[in-house]
């Protein structure tokens, strides 16, 4: 398990900086979009994102439009805001939004809010920067699954349909827990199959899974099979940012995948931690895991791609200090650009970069970068 020593009091009471969450505006110059984040200045704890990132953010990255919302939580006041009032929202899909006052709450669940795969589309979850979810320390917070037919099934080609298509923004998800799911399991704060899922402005603080395994991952986030192999966005995100505040899971501390290219923009992976043990397969008498400090990227032809993104004090039992990449079939690629991955703590397969272990014959295309 993850250092708890500095585990913060303050969770419950975060303050935040409330921005606009409307629709983006583009950069013309480079193609882009601005994504406007809410929670560049917290008064208590860190901030969504890093703030020395400068790349270019693709419009299909871009903060989901919420000026019409499905499902508004809340009628302005916080005792409105319940946590059950949450999961049904989730539940009748579309764009759910919160009206729980002035003020920054915390909403405390009960059960995993899940995903009905028939209420999309579009579904999005906009804390507008003032809302906090919360599993308890007992359970995961959000469930989206294209092949759990209690989720209401809709297609044959279930792990590679374009809907639901998930956006979570202006966010932060506190004190997950998924160790008690025995069939889905990892993904401390979040679990996602199929689909597509983004992750805009968001925090990811305390969040754990299953602590041993060779084959579990994600303390905050576990993905699997995005619809034709698109990537997951993850932009202006905070995974940890303090120690005492960083996720935890038996491999990749903070983000676990299976067949998933990620593209992760302007964030932070800090005080992660890989608390399995024995790698994979699992050496005699061990747990198995314990690799991808930060990261842990597994299975086929996929990309991991870093830009204006820091990852720095996350630590493993294993491999992979930083990021673990297993391209089971040796099609994958690494591309760091704009970005730093120092003073992780664990070992490593190979030389070349010795906080990210990857088969050595894996591409990994580093430019603009300090690894060190």
């Amino acid at each position: 398990m993850a250092n708890r020593t500095k585990r913060a009091s303050w969770l419950a009471m975060i303050v935040l900086t409330v921005g606009g969450c409307g629709d983006d505006e583009r950069d013309e110059d480079s193609g882009g979009v601005v994504v406007e984040n809410p929670l560049t200045d917290p008064e208590r704890g860190p901030r969504a994102g890093n703030p020395e990132g400068d790349c270019v953010i693709p419009a299909e990255a871009g903060l989901a439009d919420t000026s019409a919302p499905n499902h508004v939580v809340g009628d302005g006041t916080p005792a409105s805001c319940t946590g059950e009032a949450f999961v049904s929202a989730v539940a009748e899909g579309g764009v759910v939004t919160f009206d729980c006052g002035p003020d920054p709450i915390t909403i405390t669940l009960d059960r995993p809010a899940k995903i009905f795969n028939d209420t999309g589309p579009e579904i999005v979850i906009d804390g507008g920067g003032l809302v906090s979810l919360s599993g308890g320390g007992r359970t995961r917070i959000l469930y989206m699954n294209t092949c759990d037919r209690a989720q209401r099934f809709t297609s044959r080609e279930c792990q590679n349909q374009d809907h639901p298509r998930l956006t979570v923004q202006n966010l932060t998800f506190i004190d997950g827990n998924s160790q008690a799911e025995q069939e889905y399991d990892g993904g401390g704060a979040i679990w996602i199959n199929g689909g597509r899922f983004k992750a805009i402005n968001t925090r990811f603080f305390n969040n754990v899974g299953s602590e041993g395994g060779p084959d579990v991952g994600g303390g905050a986030i576990r993905v699997f099979n995005q619809y034709e192999d698109q990537p997951v966005y993850v932009v202006n995100s905070t995974f940890g940012g303090e120690d005492g505040l960083g996720n935890a899971c038996s491999n990749g501390g903070a983000l676990s995948s299976i067949n998933v290219s990620w593209t992760i923009i302007h964030s932070l992976f800090s005080y992660n931690h890989a608390t399995g043990a024995g790698g994979n397969p699992a050496r005699p008498n061990t747990p198995g895991g314990g690799s991808g400090g930060a990261i842990h990227n597994d299975g086929r032809t996929m990309t991991l791609s870093l830009c204006g993104t820091r990852i720095e004090h996350n630590r493993v039992n294993a491999y992979g200090s930083a990021i673990m990449f297993v391209s089971n079939d040796h099609s994958g690629d690494i591309r760091i650009s704009d970005s730093t991955i120092v003073d992780n703590e664990g070992g490593s397969w190979y030389p070349r970069f010795p906080q990210i272990s990857h088969h050595e014959d894996t591409p990994v295309d580093v430019a603009n970068s300090t690894i060190e």
